[in-house]
């Protein structure tokens, strides 16, 4: 009955309402409001970045740094936040002393810090994307310049830097980056979305050819020691997987003929049909082989010319 009355009273309040336009003077009042919450709302979000920013380059500068922020976020976040004793936490610590005092863990800290910071100056409103490209390719060829004394901690590394303690701490798990990967060992997105477009004009085909080249070392690095298709590691006698002779036999050539293919599209026509013959006639039993020669054939058909426009006068 309460509810009733309530809907009949509503029902009467608008049945003594009348249509009214909104007035100019309210309708600038009302969006300068809205201006002014959105400028409120930027400059908070801005406020906590900032803070975040400046302790995450601060734990960068070191090892012992980065581990000191790591267990202050670690025990905000799986024991204060879930009201866990401090005894608890002294418990955990003794248990992993031997991760915690691994070299290859403290330097896989300050890469996924690095990572966060690049993330969230990707997160701006007007980030300097050239900036962070040269910024996240210096990320990415330290860690795959030690890709095998990083092995240990690919699990870490290949984290959402905005899943990590540290996101979660400084309240940043929420941030979204379309164009931007959430972390540094996504090699298919960094160089697809990131390094890669700004390259492919016919005036940086050297650069374009130079990045695919990279990527395609780091591709093979990061199969060979890390994950399930991890191959053999020097000096420890380990034989190759099915997994990494697979990725050799067929994910390697696929690459390359990627790059060529993206080569040929912006401007090296020449030069990177004749590579891709010799993939072809290289990977003639790869299961992509067919593919690969319907696609050469397409692109090596005469370019439709346009049409021409009609004479002046002439009858349709």
């Amino acid at each position: 009955m309460r509810f009733l009355a309530i809907l009949v009273a509503a029902a009467t309040i608008l049945g003594h309402a009348h249509a009214q336009t909104l007035k100019e003077a309210d309708r600038e009042a009302l969006l300068e409001n809205l201006e002014k919450l959105r400028e409120a709302a930027v400059s908070k979000v801005d406020g906590k970045y900032h803070v975040a920013i400046a302790a995450f380059r601060n734990a960068m500068s070191s090892d012992d740094q980065a581990l000191e922020l790591y267990l202050n976020c670690y025990e905000k976040v799986n024991y204060e936040e879930e009201q866990k004793k401090t005894q608890e936490f002294r418990e955990w610590k003794r248990k992993e002393a031997d991760r915690l005092a691994d070299p290859a863990f403290r330097k896989a800290l300050r890469i996924q810090l690095d990572w966060l910071v690049l993330t969230l100056e990707a997160a701006a409103d007007k980030p300097d994307m050239p900036q962070l490209t040269r910024k996240g390719q210096v990320v990415v060829d330290a860690i795959f310049l030690e890709a095998a004394n990083l092995a240990s901690q690919e699990q870490l590394l290949s984290q959402a830097v905005t899943a990590t303690v540290f996101a979660k701490a400084y309240e940043l798990n929420h941030i979204k980056t379309a164009n931007w990967p959430s972390s540094p060992t996504a090699l298919e997105q960094f160089y697809n979305q990131v390094v890669l477009p700004p390259l492919q004009d016919p005036s940086h085909l050297p650069a374009l050819r130079a990045a695919w080249v990279k990527r395609i070392h780091e591709e093979c690095l990061k199969r060979e020691f890390w994950g399930s298709q991890a191959g053999k590691k020097p000096g420890s006698g380990t034989p190759s997987t099915p997994d990494y002779e697979k990725f050799l036999a067929e994910g390697l050539p696929q690459l390359e003929w990627d790059m060529e293919i993206d080569l040929f599209n912006h401007g090296d026509e020449s030069a990177a049909a004749l590579r891709m013959l010799a993939i072809i006639e290289k990977n003639i039993n790869h299961p992509s082989a067919r593919e690969w020669g319907q696609q050469f054939k397409a692109l090596l058909q005469p370019k439709a010319s346009p049409p021409q426009p009609a004479p002046a006068g002439a009858t349709p």
